[in-house]
């Protein structure tokens, strides 16, 4: 049995790879590990935001089926995931960070305070350090460095220009990050760790999710002159007119990216949105020296060779493309993200790059391979062990899916702003080659040529030339939608000789 590490860096865009050709970012540690490893260029994240995302990562099903549609939608208990898979191939997965997976209330008593929080642990998993929203391990052990905040909102102040888009650093340095504190927590495991006994590893970094403010020297590592232009339109009222699109465009407001701060994302200026993108690409370079030193320690250890280390993240980040932060909707922007497989026995295939599609629910049957172990459902994801192993699957998809549901069940603030219920603000979008089809159960529906308009700034649904384009994605999209319906129990039948089951 291999050792088993998976890293999640939370909202990483799928372009911000040194080795994926981005024009600045600089991710030499990645790089190396690629150079071990698999990448896949073109993977995308099934939903968002943080809980779904992370629910289809971890249990391998689409958002249709597990149902997590929000953060704090309950994650149903019956479902199957990641760790407790890897429990029963022998494995203890320790998780040091958060997976952000709600309780299901139907086995808990309604004074349970694992139901006051969206923030649960992953069934199966054993925490070691639980770094949830309030970050209080953190600045617990910040106190011991030195440094006394109030919470977790004080702390992410950057020294000047408090309540602005600015380049000032934080007061705490870049050996006293969250990400810093969670690789030495995962270091000093590791050395408690008995040879020869295989272990599993979950490092959930936060970074690069906002707020967007890093300290020294990643805070001017990269100027916002230089940083390239952004995905969009030349002003907001210019952007493909959609209801949700308009939705997000009149209510995004800065406090969730910027501390101290409330505006309208929309009505930052370039120059603000440049500084924050410069900001973001410095936070990736500051997970990514302390993914350097994760990894040294792992090759200290003598585990190098014996470690299969996957690297991705739950979705991506706007950026200021299309006049957004944060993620969601129906934009690449929000849903490519990285994923870069090292096996330590496939050398012959390291370095190599995949074009093809993949998506994160493939990443739960790929780990299933390794512990040889049945899943208790049906995933709904495809294993990435052929493109690991050199071979090129002879049936593979040839487009990407993915689904965003905008519902607000506690508030009821998107219902009232749309005026439809809970159950028909959602939308499923297919993207292939040439054309990204998004669909909408309430909304009007969305067509872009991805050759001719890359940007997505000329919505084509309603445009006659392309009525049999539009009619082709959307029947590939229910298709889509049929062929993935639970088939936990559908693919078994019980006959006079006992249980008969399907291959697939």
């Amino acid at each position: 049995m291999l050792n088993i590490l998976l890293i999640t860096a939370d909202q990483w865009r799928g372009d911000c790879l040194g080795l994926a050709g981005h024009p600045q970012v600089k991710t030499p540690h990645l790089d190396r590990l690629a150079a071990d490893a698999v990448t896949f260029l073109r993977h995308y994240a099934s939903t968002a935001p943080c809980s779904p995302a992370r629910a289809c990562l971890y249990t391998g099903l689409y958002q249709m089926n597990n149902r997590v549609c929000r953060n704090g939608s309950p994650l149903d208990a019956r479902f199957d995931n990641i760790a407790r898979a890897a429990r029963r191939a022998g494995y203890n997965p320790t998780l040091f960070g958060y997976t952000d997976q709600s309780a299901d209330p139907r086995g808990l008593d309604p004074r349970d305070p694992a139901l006051k929080s969206y923030e649960g642990i992953l069934p199966g998993f054993t925490p070691r350090v639980r770094l949830i929203e309030d970050e209080k391990p953190w600045l617990s052990w910040l106190r011991g460095q030195g440094l006394d905040f109030a919470n977790r909102d004080e702390a992410h102040l950057p020294v000047a220009d408090k309540g602005s888009v600015t380049s000032s650093p934080t007061a705490y340095s870049k050996d006293e990050t969250q990400t810093a504190f969670l690789t030495g927590e995962f270091i000093r495991w590791l050395g408690e760790q008995d040879a020869g006994k295989p272990w599993f590893a979950h490092l959930s970094f936060l970074r690069p999710h906002p707020p967007f403010v890093v300290p020294e020297p990643y805070n001017t590592m990269f100027s916002p002159d230089e940083v390239e232009g952004f995905r969009r339109a030349p002003a907001p009222s210019d952007e493909p007119q959609h209801p949700l699109l308009d939705f997000s465009l009149r209510n995004s407001r800065t406090a969730d990216f910027v501390p101290g701060s409330n505006r309208l994302v929309a009505d930052l200026t370039d120059a603000e949105f440049r500084q924050i993108k410069a900001t973001y690409f410095g936070m990736i370079a500051e997970v990514d020296a302390q993914l350097g030193r994760m990894f040294d320690a792992i090759r200290a250890a003598n585990n190098w060779d014996n470690t299969l280390i996957v690297f991705t993240s739950d979705h991506a980040e706007m950026l200021g493309d299309h006049w957004l932060l944060g993620k969601g909707g129906f934009f690449d922007e929000s849903q490519h993200i990285p994923l870069v497989i090292r096996d330590p026995r496939n050398t012959a295939v390291h370095g190599k790059k995949v074009e093809a599609f993949t998506e994160s629910v493939d990443v739960f049957p790929t780990l299933l391979d390794h512990f040889g172990t049945e899943p208790t459902h049906h995933p709904d994801g495809t294993s990435l062990s052929p493109f690991l192993a050199g071979e090129t699957p002879t049936a593979w998809r040839d487009d990407v899916h993915w689904e965003f549901d905008f519902r607000d069940v506690a508030n009821q603030t998107t219902e009232r702003w749309f005026g439809l219920p809970s159950t028909r603000l959602n939308m499923a979008a297919i993207r292939d080659d040439r054309y990204k089809y998004v669909h909408f159960s309430a909304l009007p529906p969305l067509l872009f040529d991805m050759l001719e308009d890359p940007d997505n700034l000329v919505n084509l649904a309603d445009d006659p030339k392309f009525l049999d384009v539009r009619l082709m994605l959307a029947e590939k999209l229910l298709a889509w939608r049929a062929e993935h319906l639970d088939q936990t129990l559908a693919l078994r039948e019980l006959t006079a000789n006992g249980v008969v089951r399907a291959k697939v």
